[in-house]
């Protein structure tokens, strides 16, 4: 078991625990408790790890090792900034490198979002959110832009709450409206409105994000996990 998962999975599997808080902001990451955690060796937790730290979920401090990052209110609200700049970007690029392919599962989304803002879960919502955005940053056509694209978002997703379960239905129809408009300027190979629609979108959107207050005291990891989940 141990040899067959790669460091790709391991970091996966931790950027997860940290983006849902299961490693709150501060925890330290010790690589032996890790390794025991995932049913792993300590080398691709180590290389996880580094990658991790590239990406801004963990920072090495001294005489503690590898910790989660603890992001500022002023890096927080960056992650905004910078979605406003992309989000706008990606769909105007989407619109010019689409393939059919992608505008199914958009389109289909879409419908999906509206039937279940009637009478849905809200985990289920967020979840047909997270795929709707990454699809349309796939739908760029470049690898470089979908990469920066999802980073911010899973960033966004680790430091800020928004609970769409006290959005009443309209709203959130609305929301999936919105969605819609951004697909039909993106098939029309309109780059202008699919950038301008986007861009209003995300405007609209960012009142309703919450910073997700830090832990107020450190907590080591707790061995074992299932693995299962993050070679899926």
């Amino acid at each position: 078991m141990r040899g067959n998962i790669s460091a790709h999975v391991v970091c996966t599997a931790i950027r997860d625990d940290i983006v849902s808080g299961a490693f709150p902001p501060g925890s330290r990451l010790i690589e032996e408790l890790l390794a025991s955690r995932y049913g792993v060796s300590r080398v691709p937790v180590r290389e996880a790890l580094r990658t991790l730290e590239s990406e801004g979920f963990v920072t090495t401090r001294r005489h503690a090792g590898a910790c989660v990052a603890e992001p500022t209110e002023q890096e927080a609200a960056d992650l905004l900034d910078i979605c406003l700049l992309l989000e706008p970007l990606g769909a105007a690029r989407a619109a010019a490198r689409r393939s059919a392919a992608h505008l199914k599962v958009l389109r289909g989304l879409v419908r999906l979002g509206r039937a279940r803002a009637r009478h849905g879960n809200p985990d289920d919502l967020r979840q047909l959110d997270g795929w709707f955005h990454g699809t349309l940053a796939q739908a760029s056509g470049s690898a470089s832009m979908t990469a920066l694209l999802v980073q911010v978002r899973r960033k966004i997703d680790w430091v800020y709450a928004v609970d769409l379960g006290r959005i009443s239905p309209g709203d959130v129809d609305r929301y999936w409206q919105e969605l819609g408009a951004i697909v039909d300027a993106v098939a029309r190979g309109d780059a202008e409105r699919a950038r301008a629609l986007t861009a209003a979108h995300v405007e609209r959107t960012l009142p309703a994000h919450r910073l997700r207050r830090p832990a107020p005291a450190v907590r080591e990891v707790k061995p074992s996990v299932n693995m299962a989940r993050a070679q899926n």
